[in-house]
């Protein structure tokens, strides 16, 4: 999200670019421990007004003038994803977010009041909002209204800015590439009204090819300008380029197809591919690089600071690594996450919860037990009680009024086992999932 030119009368935000599409949540919860950033300027003269009381129903304790529709996407996704049912205010208040032309914005504070010219829509939050309502099910009209909104302001080269009319970047590309592919449509099929491009066209100019200096052939940038490899834009655009979204599902236990970096021969000064799968695992081959060279994390600073470990960072090259079925190559930065991932969570809130628990999804492993944290529990204890849950503790409560403590169906259990001879005893009691 590039900063805006009424920004100019301010002191400076700094941020890291990188953090801002698939991250927006974290980067703007707080200073971290690792992987930090404020908020973002892009956002600083425009965004619906601090609310003086959290929202019924929205994920996170902290200020949602920035990220409200962002970390909530990602908390009812989540959750979605490990079979909890969010509960109905949560959904509510997200689906209440949404402008009547279909667009969203980071927050609004009043809901009710319809969207103006000064209301800054965004196509990040409007990706997100659409992998989430999608995925819950029961909002057809406002994902299809949503859809064709970014539509409507996709750039001439096929890809997508934050601000609509700004040139295209990245994570922005990937992101909505992602609500296109939730919400059924084929993103190779949506083209620029001007010719003609798809997103992938859009994406794959991003990527640095064999001319590119150093170690960054096979990154991707985050918009051509200065094209500077960026690890955050290249895991974004490695799970985009594959036409998947936040949630990717696992490859399979044992699958593990070995990475192949760009290939480049002496001489050859080749911008790159054509082909999005090739692409991809161009990217997948830099990231690996990058995680080899650092530890099996990735780094970010702040201008003037030194660099830092970047949970967010990672967890988003984990989930690139396994969209490409490169299940070794995940493994050893999944772990470091697993030891690492639940104190910068704890810190920065629901969306890096959820961001974990779609890690954890996308390589098979377990969520509630992520190095030792269970993800569901922390990332459902930030909003309202899921309704799943809400369900199973009234059925636990009835059932513990009869029979002297036992549920009633325990009672019938005994009786019926009693009276066919049955040495164990058999349960019929339904425990509703989380």
């Amino acid at each position: 999200m590039a900063p805006m030119a009424s920004m100019a009368h301010q002191a400076p935000l700094t941020y890291s670019v990188a953090l801002l599409a698939r991250r927006a949540a974290t980067a703007l919860a707080a200073v971290m421990v690792l992987g930090a950033a404020t908020a973002p300027a892009a956002y600083a003269d425009s965004a619906s007004a601090s609310p003086k009381k959290l929202p019924d129903g929205l994920y996170g304790s902290k200020d949602p003038q920035y990220d409200g529709v962002w970390r909530q996407s990602l908390a009812l996704l989540a959750q979605d994803t490990v079979g909890v049912r969010p509960a109905a205010s949560a959904v509510n208040w997200l689906a209440g977010q949404q402008c009547a032309d279909g667009s969203f914005t980071a927050f609004r504070a009043e809901p009710g009041k319809p969207c103006d010219a000064k209301t800054l829509r965004d196509t990040n939050p409007t990706a997100a909002a659409v992998q989430a309502l999608a995925a819950l099910g029961g909002h057809g009209d406002a994902v299809k209204k949503a859809v064709n909104w970014l539509k409507s302001v996709q750039n001439d080269d096929g890809g997508w800015s934050s601000m609509p009319g700004s040139p295209s970047d990245a994570n922005s590309t990937s992101v909505v590439i992602g609500a296109l592919a939730a919400a059924g449509e084929k993103p190779q099929s949506v083209t620029s009204e001007k010719g003609g491009k798809t997103p992938y066209d859009g994406l794959l100019t991003f990527q640095l090819g064999c001319a590119a200096k150093g170690d960054g052939r096979g990154a991707f940038a985050f918009q051509l300008k200065g094209a500077a490899p960026n690890a955050d834009a290249t895991a974004a655009a490695a799970t985009g380029a594959r036409g998947k979204g936040f949630v990717v599902e696992p490859a399979g236990k044992g699958a593990d197809t070995p990475v192949k970096p760009l290939d480049c021969k002496d001489g050859d000064k080749k911008a790159g591919t054509d082909d999005p799968a090739q692409a991809a695992e161009a990217g997948d081959g830099y990231l690996v690089a990058q995680l080899d060279k650092n530890g099996q994390h990735l780094l970010s600073a702040m201008p003037g600071a030194e660099e830092q470990p970047d949970v967010g960072n990672t967890a988003d090259a984990v989930v690139a690594l396994a969209a490409g079925a490169h299940g070794a190559a995940a493994a050893k930065p999944l772990k470091w996450l697993e030891k690492n991932g639940a104190d910068w969570a704890k810190q920065s809130g629901p969306a890096a919860y959820a961001q974990l628990v779609l890690v954890a999804h996308a390589t098979g492993t377990d969520p509630r037990s992520f190095g030792g944290t269970d993800l569901v529990a922390a990332l459902n204890a930030t909003g309202p009680e899921p309704a799943a849950a809400a369900k199973k503790d009234a059925e636990d409560a009835d059932e513990s009024k009869d029979g002297g403590g036992l549920g009633l169906v325990w009672v019938i259990g005994i009786g019926l086992a009693i009276g066919a001879g049955i040495g164990f005893l058999l349960s019929s009691r339904k425990k509703s999932r989380l």
